[in-house]
Formats: C-alpha cells, sequence, structure tokens
C-alpha cells in the first residue's frame, strides 16, 4: 500500500483544503494545518509543506496534486488529467480560475476567459503561461493586451460581502464556485451564439460539491464543463484567466494600500500581521471588515501585536 508525500506551498495547500471541503477530520496531529479522507485516502498537510497520502488510492489521490518522486505516472496520465478529451490544448475552451482565497488583506477575483483555438499561437506569444510563475510587473504588462483579445469576464468579492457571507455560515468553497458560475455565464453570453468546445474550471472541490453549491443558482453552467487541478497547464484558457484574475487582484491591493496610507502585504505570513496591526492603531479595528477576511488566524495575531504595543 505505502506512502506518497509531495511538498507543497501554503497557496497548494489553501486550495487542498478547500478542495477536500466537507471530508476534513476533526482531528489534527501536531504541526498539522488540517487531515482528511476519502474513500480510499487519507489525506494530512503539515506546516512545513508536506503533504501525506496514505491509503490504497494514495497514488492516485496524490496525482491531482502532483507528481511524487515514488509515483511513475506520466504528467498527462488520466488521473493527472481527469477524463479531458484527446487533444484539449487545442480546443475553444472557457477557462475559470480565482486569486486572493489564501490572502489576509484583499478581495477574491475569479475571472473566466474564452480562447478560441486560433488565438492560442498569439498568447503563447505573448508570454501567457500560469500567473504563479510571473511577477506582478509581467501580469500587469500582458494582462493589460490579452484582456483586448480575449472575451472575459471579472467577478471581485470585496472583504465586506466576503466577511458577511462568512459569518452566515457560507464556505469560501461555495463562494467560490458560485463566483465561476456566474463568470462563466457571463462569457456565454458574450460570446453567443459561439459555443465553446469546453468549459475548464482549475478544480478547488470535487466536482460534485461544486454542483451541490450551485444548485440554487437562477442558471448553472454544466454543459461540456470539466474540473482539474493544475488547469493551468492544460489550457491557455485557464492561464489566462489566473493572469486576468492576478492584475485585478494587484489593482485591488494598490486601492487598499492608498486608502489604508501604507504598502498592504499580499500573502498571509508575518508581515500580514504587522499590517493589520498598523491599521488597527491608525484607523482603528472597526475598518478590519473593508481590508481583510475576518475569519483568517491573522486577525488575532494582529490584535494581539496592537495589545502588546499598548502594554509597553
Amino acid at each position: 500500500m505505502g506512502n506518497v508525500v509531495l511538498n507543497l506551498s501554503m497557496a497548494e495547500i489553501n486550495k487542498m483544503k478547500n478542495y477536500y471541503d466537507g471530508k476534513l477530520l476533526d482531528k489534527v496531529p501536531p504541526g498539522g494545518i488540517f487531515s482528511a479522507k476519502t474513500a480510499s485516502c487519507t489525506i494530512t498537510a503539515y506546516k512545513s509543506g508536506k503533504v501525506l497520502f496514505q491509503g490504497s488510492g494514495n497514488e492516485a489521490e496524490a496525482s491531482r496534486w502532483g507528481v511524487a518522486a515514488s509515483l511513475k505516472a506520466p504528467a498527462n496520465s488520466k488521473a493527472a488529467r481527469g477524463n479531458l478529451p484527446e487533444g484539449f490544448s487545442q480546443l475553444s475552451v472557457i477557462g475559470s480560475d480565482e486569486v486572493g482565497t489564501g490572502d489576509f488583506f484583499g478581495p477574491i477575483t475569479v475571472v473566466a476567459a474564452y480562447v478560441r483555438k486560433e488565438d492560442i499561437p498569439l498568447l503563447k506569444e505573448l508570454g501567457v503561461r500560469d500567473s504563479k510563475d510571473l511577477k506582478d510587473e509581467k501580469i500587469i504588462a500582458i494582462a493589460k493586451v490579452i484582456k483586448d483579445v480575449v472575451p472575459f469576464s471579472l467577478m471581485t468579492l470585496k472583504n465586506e460581502k466576503y466577511n458577511q457571507l462568512q459569518m452566515s455560515g457560507m464556505s469560501q468553497g461555495k463562494m467560490k464556485a458560485i463566483l465561476h458560475n456566474h463568470a462563466i455565464l457571463n462569457v456565454l453570453e458574450k460570446i453567443s451564439p459561439v459555443n465553446p468546445d469546453a468549459i475548464l474550471i482549475d478544480q478547488f472541490v470535487q466536482e460534485s460539491t461544486y454542483f451541490q453549491h450551485v444548485k440554487n443558482q437562477k442558471s448553472v453552467a454544466k454543459e461540456n464543463v470539466y474540473f482539474s487541478t493544475k488547469a493551468e497547464g492544460i489550457h491557455l484558457a485557464v492561464a489566462a484567466a489566473s493572469i486576468l484574475a492576478r492584475y485585478a487582484f494587484v489593482q485591488y491591493i494598490d486601492k487598499l494600500s492608498e486608502s489604508a496610507g501604507f504598502r498592504v502585504p499580499k500573502g498571509a505570513g508575518a508581515q500580514v500581521d504587522e499590517a493589520a496591526a498598523r491599521l488597527i492603531l491608525k484607523k482603528g479595528r472597526e475598518v478590519l471588515p473593508q481590508y481583510v477576511k475576518l475569519h483568517f488566524a491573522n486577525t488575532e495575531k494582529a490584535i494581539s501585536l496592537v495589545n502588546k504595543k499598548f502594554k509597553k
């Protein structure tokens, strides 16, 4: 049976945690971030970045997130790519992706973008690829060009609304599913009467969970919809969507920074704790909902920093 271990970034681990929403276990081992259990595998993610897959389905489950040294499956194997049609990368596809889910400051931005097969060579020439591989300056430069090349829809869930939904009991996974669905429907309307060959969503929850999340929406995109992790590397439509979503997120962070009066950092590390503490000291704790995702542990850390400062 054996085990499989992957080394992943915190952003990838946060995405995994959202993906396994509904399968999370109450008990987490020391140093762990989360544990989840599927029918054939137990997944445990640690603060070190290591993710352990145990059980008979360990290799298939791990291949959703990357290929460990012990795995022999090729990158384009069925386990890694799901049930996508042959030649998928050369089809005309709507791809959707999101940014900001693991960032303390700033909104969630979701973009769906339609890339015709005829435009694939041009997008490659422009340097379109996964936004995580690009610096902000490059993302801005590419986004300014491709926003006039590909039809797209941007959905921005601002912090105040995000916090309201979260406190009402809505999971981040459901918020994202609704945003993805809206963005995709908007693009379908923009390109009508043309129909894409397929729709590819960068997978953040299991397919059944996604459709459960959106079942009460007025309209749901269901035809030729596919899900895959690491979808930016499967079709340029998702890579284009990720760049446009990152571009929108960076612009929003710039606005928050201007409002705060200092540079607001991205991510969820110690630097954001200090920035949030600075914001509280400058503008008061009541402004936090406009800037941050309140349920993140960073909120209490920032408040603790403020309290320590007052005790000095």
